[in-house]
């Protein structure tokens, strides 16, 4: 079975920073893509970050470009988001996925449990 698991939510003020990570097993094939989703309340799912496997080419949703940053550990199966200068609308429950190099969320066929991450004012 596949399994993305994040790891490292939490609270943290406002300006602050947090570093997700997502631990994978069970991939059977390279996906195109990995990736970070978020939902907030009352939200639709939204892009976050991408990473392509093949090359490591990045890709941001425009509302956290400048202040998130994905990286991957291949050897240690491994996806981390670091965020920083975190603000109150970033609180949401955080998700990794495997899938297509893609910023829609139905072209990921894989997906974490989610992660909660609040951001208080």
């Amino acid at each position: 079975q596949v399994q993305l698991v994040e790891s490292g939510g939490g609270l943290v003020q406002a300006g602050g920073s947090v570093r997700l990570t997502c631990a994978a097993s069970g991939l059977l094939f390279r996906p195109n893509s990995m990736g970070w989703f978020r939902q907030a309340p009352g939200k639709e799912r939204e892009f976050v970050a991408a990473i392509r496997w093949i090359d490591s080419s990045t890709y941001y949703g425009d509302s956290v470009k400048g202040r998130f940053t994905i990286t991957r550990d291949n050897a240690k199966n491994t996806l981390y988001l670091q965020m920083n200068s975190l603000k109150p609308e970033d609180t949401a429950v955080y998700y990794c996925a495997a899938g297509a190099w893609s910023p829609v969320a139905g072209d990921y066929e894989h997906w974490g449990q989610g992660i909660q991450v609040t951001v208080s004012s």
